[in-house]
Order: C-alpha cells, then structure tokens, then sequence
C-alpha cells in the first residue's frame, strides 16, 4: 500500500473519530437548572484556591509571584476535581 492509501485510511479514521457524539454531556442540576460540569469544576476551583491563598497568607507564606501562582492554582484545582468526577 502506498502513502496515499495510508493517507486516505488516516483521514477516514479522523474524520470518523470527530463525527461521534457523546452519549450525554457532563452536567449538573442545581435548583432545576442543569449547568456544565465544567463551569461547577471552575466555581469549586476558584473556592478552593481563596480558599489556599487564606491559609497561606495565615500561616505567613511570601508568594515569589502572585500573579502566576493563583492562576495556576485555580487551574490545577478545576482539572483535579474535573479528573475526580468524570474519570
């Protein structure tokens, strides 16, 4: 076979991998309202990084940069907690 043939049997398996649908989206009901699972990963992520600034402030920790820091802390606890849940 040569790479053409290749090329077209790639192409066909892509394109076939991106026309499938999920069975349902990650969602949650809150109050009747039904939200992504990734906005509530974000929310609980945002709480939980407050939640690391205030213990580190409390327990007297110099952050080197805040502004790289936190983000990435917010980050890190959403894809944690989206990881945990819809593993």
């Amino acid at each position: 076979m040569n790479t053409n043939g290749l090329r077209r049997i790639g192409g066909c398996g892509l394109a076939l991998g991106w026309l499938t649908s999920c069975g349902r989206a990650p969602s949650f009901d809150i109050l009747g309202s039904f939200f992504p699972a990734w906005l509530v990963c974000l929310a609980l992520g945002l709480v939980l990084t407050v939640a690391a600034r205030w213990l580190l402030s409390r327990l007297h920790v110099l952050i080197a940069f805040p502004i790289l820091t936190y983000p990435s802390l917010t980050a890190l606890f959403t894809f944690a907690l989206w990881f945990a849940l819809f593993r």
